[in-house]
This record gives C-alpha cells, sequence and structure tokens, in this order.
C-alpha cells in the first residue's frame, strides 16, 4: 500500500489518460520554463517525468522578465491531455496572452507541433466524438459546449455552440475545470466549484445522453481528508486495463502547492460514484511492475555533454524560472559547474533571469550547494532560496569589495492567498556576516508538515553547518499561484556582468 495524496509536490490541474499500459498526466507550469509537463507511469501511483510540451511559449518581454513585466500567476493553465488516431493532443490557455494554444505529436516524446486556436477558452476539455466532430467545453460558472472546425482552429461557423451547465447556488468559486468524456454512450462532465454552503472545493459532475440534450447532475465528491478543510477536487478520470475508475483530483497543501489525489469511482447505472471518503492508503496493480522510474527532483553534479542537435539539455527536474537568456548561463565553460551571468539590473530575487528551480517536496527537504562568488560585482546577490512571494533566500553580496552572507525573506501582513508581494521592493535582511572567502557552501532547508511551511538557511562553517537568520514562515497566495521552489540564482543591483559557479547541488526529501 502507498500513501495519498500520492505526491507531496505542487502538480495542480491534472488530466490524465491511458494508452494501452501506459497513464500520462499533465499539470498547470505556468511561469515556468520548459512548460506543460506530462508526467508518465504504470500504476497511477508512481510517477516519473516523460517530457516537457514547449522549451518557451511566445518569449514575451513578460515571459523574460524584462523591463519590469513578468507573469507570476499567469502563463499555461489546466492543460486537456487526450491520445485520438494515433496523435497526442494538448490544449490550454496562458492568462498572460489571452490565447489559446494547441500543441500535437504523434509521440509523447514530441516533437510537438505548436499552433493557436481562435478564442480564448478557460479551463477547456477536448472532446473527440465518434462522427469524427471536435469539441471543447470551457467556461466558468457558465459551462459551454463548442464544437470546433476539423483543423482545430477554431469554432466551427455553424458548429455546436451551447450552454450546457449553470452555477445556481451562492458561490465563492464557481463551476469550471471542465473534463468531458463519452462512456457507454453517455456524455459526461466533471467540475470543481466552491459553494458558500460547502466553503471548500468539491468535485461535481453532469451527464446527459446527447450533446443537444439536458445534463443533469451534482456534487458527486466532498472530503478533506482531515486536512484544514481543504477539499479535494478537480482532475481528470481513467480506467485500468481491468476497468477500474480512477480521479486524478488535487489538494491545496499550503506553500508547498496543490498536490495529486487518487480517489476511485465506479459507475452505477451510468453515473458516477466516488468513494466517500479519499483512501489514505492505496494500491494499483502496475502494468510493469519492474519498472525503475525515474526522480521527480534530484541532485546534479553538473556534468553535461552537447546533445546531437547541439544544444544543452538539463536534467528534467529543473525548470527555469521564466524564459531563461541562453547567452547568460552554461554548464560547459567549466565541468561540474553550472555558471550564470547577470544581464539586467533587478531590484530583488523575483525579478531575477534565470533563476534555476525545483519543486519543493513534503514533508520535508533540503537542498546543498556550493558557490564560488568570486566574479560577483558590487550589488550583486548570488544564493539559494524557496521561491514564492513569500520567499525566503541565502545569500553571497559583495558591497565595496567585501563579501558577505545574508539571509534576507518577505512577509505577509495577512495568511489568506490574496495580497501582491510582486514589486520592486526589496526584501527584510535578517542577518549578515563578512566572509573572507567568496567559496561558500549553502543549505536551504522546508517544512511543510501540517502547513508549517517554514524555512530555514544554514552555511557551512569548516565541518559544521551554521544557521543564519530566521526561521520564515511561507504563505501560499494568488500573486504565484505556484508551490515554492528551490531555486539558485543571481542577481544584480547596481552593475551589470556578475558571474556566480554552482556546484555539488544535493537535494534531499527528509522523512518523519
Amino acid at each position: 500500500m502507498y500513501s495519498n495524496p500520492i505526491i507531496w509536490a505542487d502538480y495542480p490541474d491534472p488530466d490524465v489518460i491511458r494508452v494501452e499500459d501506459t497513464y500520462y498526466m499533465v499539470s498547470t507550469t505556468m511561469h515556468m520554463m520548459p512548460g506543460c509537463v506530462i508526467l508518465r507511469s504504470y500504476d497511477l501511483i508512481h510517477w516519473e517525468i516523460a517530457t516537457y510540451v514547449y522549451d518557451e511559449l511566445d518569449s514575451t518581454p513578460a515571459q523574460q522578465l524584462q523591463n519590469g513585466q513578468h507573469i507570476y500567476g499567469k502563463g499555461m493553465w489546466a492543460a486537456s491531455l487526450r491520445y485520438h488516431q494515433g496523435k497526442f493532443y494538448v490544449i490550454f490557455v496562458a492568462n498572460d496572452t489571452r490565447k489559446t494554444y494547441l500543441y500535437t505529436s504523434t509521440s509523447i516524446l514530441g516533437p510537438w507541433k505548436k499552433q493557436y486556436v481562435d478564442g480564448f477558452y478557460h479551463d477547456c476539455s477536448l472532446f473527440f466524438d465518434e462522427d469524427d466532430r471536435i469539441y471543447l467545453v470551457h467556461g466558468n460558472a457558465e459551462i459551454y459546449l463548442t464544437e470546433l472546425n476539423a483543423d482545430l482552429r477554431g469554432p466551427k461557423p455553424d458548429g455546436i455552440q451551447r450552454l450546457i451547465v449553470k452555477e445556481k447556488q451562492p458561490y465563492h468559486l464557481g463551476y469550471e475545470g471542465a473534463h468531458f468524456y463519452k462512456i457507454n454512450g453517455k456524455y459526461y462532465v466533471f467540475l470543481i466549484h466552491i459553494t458558500k454552503a460547502t466553503g471548500r472545493r468539491t468535485q461535481a459532475y453532469y451527464m446527459a445522453d446527447s450533446l443537444e440534450g439536458s445534463f443533469s447532475g451534482g456534487d458527486v465528491f466532498n472530503d478533506d481528508m482531515g486536512y484544514f478543510n481543504s477539499g479535494i477536487a478537480q482532475g481528470g478520470i481513467v480506467d485500468s486495463p481491468d476497468g477500474d475508475w480512477y480521479s486524478m483530483l488535487f489538494q491545496d497543501h499550503g506553500a508547498v502547492g496543490r498536490i495529486p489525489v487518487l480517489v476511485p469511482l465506479r459507475f452505477n447505472n451510468g453515473v458516477p460514484e466516488f468513494e466517500n471518503e479519499a483512501p489514505k492508503l492505496i494500491d494499483i496493480q502496475s502494468t510493469r511492475p519492474e519498472h525503475c522510474y525515474k526522480p521527480l527532483i534530484g541532485s546534479d553534479s553538473f556534468h553535461y555533454v552537447t546533445g546531437e542537435d547541439e544544444r544543452i539539455r538539463l536534467r528534467d527536474f529543473w525548470q527555469w524560472n521564466h524564459t531563461p537568456n541562453e547567452n547568460l548561463w552554461s554548464v560547459t565553460d567549466t565541468p561540474g559547474v553550472y555558471r550564470v551571468w547577470t544581464g539586467q539590473i533587478s531590484p530583488n530575487l523575483t525579478f531575477a533571469v534565470n533563476t534555476l528551480t525545483q519543486r519543493s517536496m513534503g514533508p520535508a527537504c533540503e537542498a546543498a550547494v556550493t558557490l564560488d562568488g568570486s566574479g560577483l560585482n558590487n550589488g550583486d546577490y548570488a544564493g539559494i532560496c524557496f521561491l514564492i512571494g513569500t520567499y525566503g533566500m541565502i545569500a553571497l553580496t559583495k558591497k565595496e569589495d567585501q563579501f558577505y552572507l545574508v539571509m534576507h525573506a518577505r512577509s505577509s501582513e495577512d495568511s489568506s492567498i490574496f495580497g501582491n508581494l510582486i514589486d520592486q521592493n526589496p526584501a527584510t535582511e535578517y542577518a549578515r556576516i563578512p566572509v573572507a572567502d567568496p567559496v561558500v557552501a549553502l543549505k536551504a532547508y522546508g517544512h511543510f508538515v501540517d502547513n508549517q511551511d517554514e524555512c530555514s538557511f544554514a552555511y557551512l562553517d569548516g565541518t559544521e553547518w551554521r544557521s543564519l537568520g530566521i526561521t520564515h514562515k511561507m504563505i501560499y497566495k494568488l500573486d504565484h499561484f505556484m508551490g515554492c521552489r528551490i531555486g539558485l540564482f543571481i542577481y544584480s543591483t547596481e552593475v551589470i556582468g556578475g558571474r556566480a559557479d554552482f556546484s555539488n547541488f544535493e537535494y534531499s526529501v527528509i522523512m518523519p
């Protein structure tokens, strides 16, 4: 038996399919690049990264953190993943460009062909009917069915365009997160909402006998696993080769993010029935029990060789914060070193270009790295952080040609998900000590049990790790709309061109 939630890390808005003996799951990655991660599994419990759909989206100034612009809390949301007649389809909207994107490939590994779909379809679900007609189901509070042209480039002029479900209860969040299916001749849409009556995320369904008919249904699953009234909802459903059905939903878990939860379901005379409670332990027969999964997070020695296309591809667990500047980093200049330069003035960590990140993972995790800051300029900061609106960091900095270690953090006036900390203000400095040697070993530690969401930092003094600064409370907010990330960073506040060399990155999950 295995623990549920199945992954204690930020994989929100999941959609899941099965192709023969293999399950695939897509998740929201917002402002991270490469983006639109697709995971692979043979039992729905253990997962590994199969691919990213794109390396960069449109490379707008905001997507590149240029001129004070950004796409925090925006970017790609809630992709729909489908497989039809030998081809994979991924469709989603980006909330910064207000465009709808469709990527297609004959292989889950790509290459992926990009096109746009005319219109903007919030939380859309792609559906291929048996008569080869194609539809999107989408919306918030009002859920629409829109028929597409055969080339999927926009709505079909004489096709179906109708409202199929409308939120009628008082709500904090109206119906959204559509996932649409045809099962045994009936049409189903699964949705999420937060009514004022329940006060938490709840899963709902509606069903109809035809696309022209009326859809009826209601709430089908309402559980928080005893976790802070944090409801479990929104995601796809999938069947196993043996005919068992499962829903892949998510649950808010504070600063670590929104994490995936498996809930079994069945169909009783066509009506979907979820388990009353999400099981805390779950076991599903693997279609390839001998398979060894690649880790979703990991250490890195930064030893890389150029690929066939002469482009360096970092290990799959790395993602950049926004689109990277490819001219300002290298892992081949010095073998075993991730080298990164600054190319613009940045007011704080939030606007640091080329911050290299991995997901934080519960129940607790820590990462250590060696930093050679001999290439820093005055006013530069380089180090390791937990990247979120309420971020914390430890950094080597230089002032008047003297090196210092500092610990910075940004705090929120309240613990709600609301409030925006993305601005030009510097973080609060909680500690500063002079150091003689610009080569330092730094450590970041995060603790996420029961929403404690604390981070702390240390440096290596001889053979002993010494804490620096405070234990900082991180708070998940809609400004980033993403779980905190462990990140390696450098930014300049006075003059560009500074350099940081990172090596010996070690990342571990700490179990209770």
